[in-house]
């Protein structure tokens, strides 16, 4: 028997329970809603995101396996430690996050259809202004070179895309985001799904079970005031 996919109520914030979830397309969990700030709140709170092109329905998503990158997992090989020491970049946090979703939109690398449609962008901007997504930036002197964005519900961070216009900026902005991670006693970054070059810097797959076990742990740990104001990290 084929499994009924579940449309949002528009009036309510609920998701219907990860189990839900269809095997194929992995994870598709619902479909519909809308992209308030109110809701992506209570579905990143669940571990839930979405995911859809352009003229398509929204869609959230709670895939299995998931992938995570941990601070024990991440790996800076020989080379990129040498190029980290030589500190070619500047890395700061939450400097230019416009500038980062727009470029991880607009990806020199990107020869696929982004996801990060217009409602997307606005989306996450909204988020961003109301504390709770946030940017890496890398920087060439005053050339923005590379960078990551995602969303923060306490000490859960799901990292949502990342570009690069430079060698290893991405991985700097990786690095730099896990090591200020780790001054709050957090551990994990939520991946969603791997990649050849998340997998190359330590990215690895859980169950969805082991995975939100890990995340509503992660959401209760309480962040120090002012951890996400804008500053240099690197």
């Amino acid at each position: 028997m084929s499994q009924a996919l579940e449309l949002l109520d528009p009036n309510s914030l609920a998701f219907p329970p990860l189990h839900n979830a269809l095997a194929e397309p992995n994870g598709l969990l619902a479909v519909g809603g809308d992209l308030s700030v109110k809701r992506l709140y209570s579905a990143y709170q669940h571990g839930i995101f979405p995911w859809y092109s352009e003229h398509d329905p929204i869609m959230w998503w709670s895939p299995t396996p998931r992938a995570i990158i941990t601070s024990s997992s991440i790996r800076i090989n020989r080379t990129l430690n040498k190029h980290i020491k030589k500190k070619p970049y500047k890395v700061t946090l939450n400097h230019a996050f416009s500038e980062v979703i727009d470029l991880c939109a607009d990806a020199p690398f990107r020869t696929d259809e982004t996801w990060i449609v217009d409602d997307m962008i606005q989306a996450y901007q909204n988020l961003h202004d109301s504390g709770l997504a946030h940017s890496i930036e890398v920087w060439d002197g005053d050339e923005l070179v590379g960078g990551l964005y995602g969303v923060a519900i306490n000490g859960f961070f799901s990292g949502e895309s990342m570009f690069y216009k430079k060698s290893n900026a991405s991985k700097f902005a990786l690095v730099a985001l896990s090591e200020h991670l780790q001054t709050a006693g957090i551990s994990m970054i939520d991946c969603q799904i791997t990649n050849p070059f998340l997998e190359d810097m330590g990215c690895f797959e859980l169950s969805r079970d082991e995975f939100i076990d890990m995340q509503k742990k992660h959401v209760d740990i309480m962040i120090p005031d002012g951890f996400w104001q804008p500053k240099e990290l690197i």
